[in-house]
């Protein structure tokens, strides 16, 4: 019975060290070996009887560390990609957006508030997967970016950067309770 579906993409491996790969692969491993150094300096109170804050950093960082493992493994057999994706140029534009927006993120945070940096980091990542709405992907990022906020700050009570924006809703909030009575 024909399909219009083409066959999958087979992983054709090309003999020996694919150095890129392997580079990736010792990447993860090294922020796997990271990740298990930082756990190690987390406090821990005595209340926890078994499970406390070093747990799920443990795991992640054992999970990632065999992950890493099993693509060293992979890269020095011939890489896991297949010829296709190697002959596939980066889009250094895009990376640049990216990179531009986690910028911007770590440099707003702390002047202009969790949300404002994440509008911007969220305008530039939808840039550089080819958005040219920004104004939408603007909208779309403050509503999650405020609902990520007042959650972690009003029902968690953990405080992630709190600036102008989450300030004037505030005190919209408490000018219209005192108004209503509430």
């Amino acid at each position: 019975m024909p399909t219009d579906n083409p066959a999958p993409q087979q992983i054709v491996r090309g003999g020996g060290l694919q150095v890129g790969e392997l580079l990736v692969a010792l990447g993860a491993l090294a922020l796997a070996i990271v990740i298990f150094w930082q756990t190690q300096a987390i406090n821990v109170s005595p209340i926890y009887a078994k499970v406390g804050p070093k747990v799920m950093p443990l795991i992640a960082a054992v999970g990632l560390g065999l992950l890493s493992i099993a693509l060293i493994v992979s890269a020095l057999r011939g890489g896991w990609q297949s010829e296709e994706e190697r002959q596939t140029r980066p889009d250094w534009v895009a990376l640049a957006w990216v990179v531009a927006g986690l910028t911007l993120n770590v440099a707003l945070i702390d002047a202009a508030g969790f949300t404002v940096a994440s509008v911007v980091m969220f305008v530039c990542v939808a840039r550089a997967f080819n958005s040219r709405r920004p104004m939408r992907d603007a909208l779309i990022a403050a509503t999650f970016a405020l609902v990520a906020y007042f959650g972690f700050a009003k029902t968690l009570t953990i405080n992630i950067g709190g600036g102008i924006v989450e300030q004037a809703i505030e005190q919209a909030y408490g000018w219209l309770a005192g108004k209503m009575g509430l």
